[in-house]
């Protein structure tokens, strides 16, 4: 009731023509898992975070482990009910050594139960020697498990793209900094793709950005991340944060931020190393 009085005293005085502020909405709160091999984690995890919050109300948790080595398993995944306490999962992780099916099982059941992802990059590739690799690849939506040479490349929105608000905003084309394409062997059912590149490799389009669906849950995925000079853009950081905004529907139909959950600078929160984050 306080809290209705409130809102209804400062609506009553924007009538009145005096200048007042809605109370900000409750932040989302986002995990953020990163680590493995191949990949500057320890800058993208910054770029990730600090990039996504000045345009996007979310407040992050930080799990960044496991050095840079191909085979480690992520404790929190075998915690129970891991993911209950946040509101989406951003996987930017690169193991792709872990095979353990059930541990592969216990990250996608989490989401198939209702808790939104966001994938980037090597998280395509991570535990695709599992016997339960194919659960990962439909909680993501495509099927990934190799990439092209190293070389820039040019996105260009699909079709679909047009009346998809994750996409306003994002250029007729872009051609990123630099580059490592992933080859897409398989798009699954409930996936869109958003977005494609042309490989010159592989003489072939593969797609690059989508949104899919797993479970009834919403997830958005990017294989375009591999160096940071891509990452740290407003294209690429824009995706992404309407990405976040739209697999926990606070997008809305126009690209923009739902009311109170546009971005507010928000410091992230470590947890998986001992100290935080140097200013």
């Amino acid at each position: 009731m306080r809290q209705l009085f409130l809102k209804l005293s400062l609506c009553i005085a924007a009538i009145a023509g005096v200048s007042c502020t809605l109370p900000a909405a409750e932040p989302i709160k986002a995990l953020l898992v990163t680590g493995g091999c191949c990949h500057d984690y320890e800058n993208q995890k910054r770029i990730i975070s600090e990039g996504i919050s000045q345009r996007a109300n979310v407040e992050w948790t930080i799990l960044h482990v496991g050095g840079d080595s191909r085979d480690f398993e992520v404790p929190i995944y075998r915690e129970e009910d891991w993911a209950d306490d946040f509101d989406v999962v951003v996987h930017n992780e690169c193991f792709g050594a872990v095979t353990d099916p059930e541990f592969v099982k216990a990250i996608t059941g989490a989401h198939f139960a209702g808790v939104p992802a966001v994938f980037i990059h090597c998280s395509l590739h991570s535990y695709r020697g599992s016997p339960a690799a194919d659960s990962w690849r439909e909680l993501i939506g495509v099927t990934s498990t190799s990439h092209e040479s190293h070389h820039n490349f040019t996105v260009v929105p699909t079709k679909a793209a047009e009346d998809h608000p994750v996409m306003i905003g994002f250029p007729t084309e872009w051609e990123t900094p630099q580059g490592e394409l992933y080859k897409i062997e398989k798009v699954w059912t409930n996936c869109l793709p958003l977005a494609t590149a042309y490989g010159t490799d592989t003489q072939k389009d593969h797609p690059v950005i989508w949104v899919n669906t797993f479970g009834g849950t919403r997830v958005f995925g990017t294989s375009i991340g591999h160096h940071n000079e891509t990452m740290n853009t407003n294209v690429w950081l824009d995706l992404v944060s309407r990405g976040v905004l739209w697999s926990v529907d606070k997008l809305e139909e126009d690209g923009q931020p739902s009311e109170g959950y546009a971005g507010t600078g928000i410091k992230p929160i470590v947890i998986g190393r001992p100290e935080p984050i140097p200013d």
